[in-house]
């Protein structure tokens, strides 16, 4: 290991051309006492990705199968490649907000060496749909203030809301790389590997932390159907792992669709970064997100997970692979 670098920020990538550069872009301009490589792992991109990645020498690359992907175990084999004592983690549509990000997402390990794991903010991207973007805030906003940083750290007396206290998002995170080689790997499981990350290390006793100066600029490009098909994947991954998922009736689907939808028709009235145009359209389009998010939660909760043929017909990854 090269004495001295302090970090590697791995980007996983798959036909990630449309946010890359930005990516890379806003690397270069990070401000942090310390040296930092960026190391992209590729699993058999086809559009512009590899070409942008060698317009940047800096970058490390590092191609796999496709077949070779997993969501755990490719950040576990990033971990293995990497040089920096920390490591930390980018998907490929997750853009820095400013040139100290890096600096903010390692601060907090200084604070104890018990915390192992340290999550940033999320701001969605002004064009996300309104669903999507009150939930990335609300989901952020829950866990502390953007002017502060918050610890978590497992406690008996909390055992009920476990599921609050071990939520982990690896979009835009960091770990130490000797943790995540020796003590507590990402599980190579098809879905929400970050919360079973985040699981594992409360229950073994480990502190994780969010920074919410950390933050980037992401929220996932998806049409309405495929919105519906991530949904199913994200309930089918949190069921695979153990989290308590209630069945949904018809008329609970109809039930919070009603309520789910009638509460972002208060909010899309109220926000100002919409034109009085722009609210029309969501007040009208915003409700099928609301039809499709609800619709696809009961499938995912009722699915028979044994049955692959009945999830890979839900599944985004499914659908996105036939494409």
């Amino acid at each position: 290991m090269p004495e001295g670098l302090l970090a590697t920020v791995v980007i996983p990538t798959y036909n990630g051309e449309l946010y890359l550069r930005r990516i890379l872009e806003a690397l270069r301009e990070q401000k942090i006492d310390g040296e930092f490589e960026v190391l992209v792992i590729d699993s058999g991109s086809t559009d512009a990705t590899l070409e942008i990645v060698g317009q940047f020498p800096e970058v490390r690359l590092h191609e796999i199968e496709n077949s070779e992907f997993g969501h755990g175990k490719t950040r576990n084999l990033a971990a293995s490649l990497a040089q920096g004592t920390f490591v930390a983690y980018l998907t490929h549509d997750a853009i820095p907000d400013h040139d100290g990000w890096l600096r903010e997402l390692l601060a907090p390990f200084s604070i104890d060496d018990r915390l192992k794991a340290v999550m940033g903010k999320q701001n969605p991207r002004p064009a996300c749909f309104p669903l999507m973007k009150y939930e990335i805030s609300s989901v952020f906003a829950r866990f502390g203030p953007d002017f502060g940083t918050t610890l978590f750290y497992g406690d008996e007396a909390l055992t009920g809301q476990l599921d609050a206290i071990t939520f982990y998002s690896d979009v835009n995170s960091a770990t130490r790389r000797e943790f995540l080689l020796e003590t507590i790997s990402y599980r190579d499981v098809s879905y929400a590997e970050d919360q079973m990350f985040g699981r594992d290390l409360i229950e073994a006793g480990y502190w994780k932390a969010y920074a919410p100066r950390a933050s980037v600029e992401h929220s996932n490009d998806v049409t309405l159907h495929e919105f519906g098909l991530r949904i199913f994947d994200e309930t089918v991954g949190l069921r695979r792992i153990g989290t308590p998922i209630g069945r949904l009736s018809i008329a609970g689907v109809i039930k919070y669709t009603v309520l789910t939808a009638a509460r972002d028709t208060v909010r899309i009235a109220r926000d100002r970064a919409y034109s009085r145009k722009r609210k029309l359209y969501w007040l009208v389009i915003n409700p099928l997100y609301h039809i499709r998010k609800w619709a696809n939660y009961r499938r995912a909760s009722i699915v028979n997970l044994d049955d692959e043929e009945a999830v890979k017909a839900g599944s985004l990854e499914a659908y996105r692979s036939l494409s």
